[in-house]
């Protein structure tokens, strides 16, 4: 077979945000060595060219939300969207089928299933997180819970993501994925060795596992100077920086307040990136509060002026803020959680025990009189590409 006729279609709940991005850069990548390339979402933006899919609206999605909080089964309704996948699917016929985030409200993963292992497709699966082998929850750090090793049940998580209001289904979705998501022909990817070693513990132990990390644009992301010190009244303030695409109880926002009290206010200033209204206008006044940015160039910006990135997540795959904030010249402090220490070296940043701020008050002052690596090749999102199209060549064989 040859390469470029290999049919490969890709999946997500948006073809923006980090999983997006990620997949995005896979399918130009693709397109661009004449691979018959296809990508899925459930909801984000128009579809722009017949490679590209759009399976959900707004309305099924807001449907889907409200019978996850009602019945704890996300990934059980969308069964018109999901009849509209597989019929693409059919007419497609993909040799590779590559799954990201499936949860999100948009599909239904027994019929999507279901349909793979009636056609032996073959399938690479990126986890993004742990939703695939969980009787609910996305991860499982903060709580430590071990009951995803042997079946879920009385989960402690059911307000968390995906939201449950009512039931506990826990362990009716443990069974449940367990049952469509084993005995198939799939090939799991994990952005970093801590999540390959959490699924070889997992009802998904029985495939292989590739490490395959996450990568960005280092076009973009680059230390690149603009008004952003002026804008903010920064002149002269060793600055604290904090990106989250979204920031809930595990991205730490609590912990920035925390090390803001303990800061010479007259040296030190703290900046996070990807508020929502309502934070920013519960912070501290002496924290600086911006909503979320679509604007890469502002944001590289902000990474170049800051002095530290401080990523204080409890729970986290590989974010690829940790990433940018390199690429940007920047040092990384974060916690010994997950993936997030994987990217960070002695000459990129320090790692910390989770919630100890006071030690991460004494390392901002070592990280700031070091003179720190840029980000490296290894991180060079053609690299990640280059590593998924090996993987797909070797599947196909």
């Amino acid at each position: 077979m040859k390469y470029d006729k290999i049919k490969i279609v890709q999946i997500n709940t948006f073809p923006y945000k980090a999983t997006g991005s990620i997949m995005m850069n896979i399918h130009n990548q693709l397109l661009e060595e004449q691979y018959d390339s296809y990508v899925v979402w459930g909801r984000g933006r128009v579809a722009q060219n017949e490679h590209e899919i759009v399976i959900q609206d707004e309305f099924g999605v807001k449907l889907h939300g409200v019978y996850t909080r009602i019945t704890d089964k996300t990934g059980f309704a969308s069964k018109k969207a999901t009849r509209k996948l597989i019929d693409k699917l059919q007419q497609i016929e993909p040799d590779i089928l590559h799954l990201h985030n499936i949860h999100g409200y948009y599909l239904n993963i027994e019929l999507l299933f279901n349909y793979i292992r009636e056609n032996n497709i073959k399938v690479v699966w990126t986890l993004h997180d742990c939703w695939a082998f969980t009787g609910h929850c996305a991860y499982f750090d903060m709580v430590g819970c071990k009951k995803w090793k042997t079946g879920c049940h009385d989960c402690e998580q059911k307000k968390t993501y995906p939201s449950s209001l009512i039931k506990d289904n826990s362990r009716w979705n443990w069974e449940k994925k367990r049952s469509l998501f084993t005995n198939l022909n799939i090939t799991i990817v994990t952005p970093c060795k801590w999540l390959k070693n959490i699924v070889r513990q997992s009802f998904l132990k029985e495939y292989p596992v590739e490490v395959i990390y996450n990568g960005i644009d280092l076009s973009s992301f680059h230390p690149e100077t603009t008004d952003f010190e002026e804008k903010y009244n920064l002149q002269g303030k060793y600055v604290i920086l904090g990106v989250a695409s979204e920031w809930t109880n595990r991205k730490g926002l609590k912990d920035f307040i925390k090390l803001e009290e303990m800061l010479d206010r007259t040296k030190y200033r703290i900046v996070l990136v990807g508020l929502t209204e309502k934070q920013i206008e519960e912070l501290p006044d002496t924290i600086i509060g911006i909503k979320r940015t679509q604007n890469i160039q502002e944001l590289v910006g902000i990474y170049t002026r800051a002095n530290i990135f401080f990523n204080p997540t409890y729970e986290d795959n590989f974010p690829t803020t940790n990433l940018e904030a390199i690429a940007c010249g920047t040092p990384v402090i974060t916690y010994n959680t997950g993936g997030s220490p994987e990217a960070v070296t002695e000459k990129t940043g320090v790692v910390c025990k989770a919630g100890d701020v006071e030690s991460v008050k004494s390392k901002i002052i070592d990280c700031i009189s070091k003179k720190m690596e840029i980000a490296n090749e290894q991180y060079d999102y053609k690299q990640m590409v280059d590593c998924y199209i090996e993987l797909y060549r070797k599947i196909v064989k």
